[in-house]
């Protein structure tokens, strides 16, 4: 019980000390038992840090991270989960702000942030807040 959510957290650990291949070890464990069990409340946030290994790991990743976060916002608004909604939202549009796609990462980000009516004193409401003031100008 608890696996996938305690392998990405685990496997965000190990991506801090650049231990890429341990780290999607640990994911594709996570990915595993959302499949095999169906577990899938982390599953979002799993898909995100999924993006995050192959945009930090090597430049010769298997996988494009705009693929993974795309699939952790859907997954996050079939969970109708806003927060990893958000946070997939705020690492797409950060990457997107990386390859001069500014408009586009703003049209992404806003209207997500936008659903939120409290909680602005959060880490994650703080950073696209943050975000999208860097891609208004």
């Amino acid at each position: 019980m608890f696996l996938p959510l305690f392998s990405t957290i685990l496997a965000e650990a190990v991506m801090r000390k650049s231990d890429w291949d341990e780290a999607r070890a640990l994911l594709e464990l996570s990915l595993d038992q959302v499949d095999r069990w169906g577990e899938a409340f982390y599953h979002a946030e799993t898909l995100r840090v999924r993006g995050d290994l192959e945009l930090f790991s090597t430049p010769e990743s298997l996988s494009n991270p705009e693929d993974w976060y795309n699939q952790a916002i859907a997954f996050a608004q079939e969970q109708e989960a806003r927060l990893w909604e958000l946070r997939a939202a705020t690492y797409l549009a950060r990457l997107w702000q990386g390859q001069g796609k500014t408009k586009e990462a703003h049209d992404l980000l806003a209207p997500v942030y936008d659903w939120f009516t409290e909680g602005f004193d959060t880490a994650d409401l703080k950073d696209a807040k943050a975000l999208l003031a860097e891609l208004a100008t």
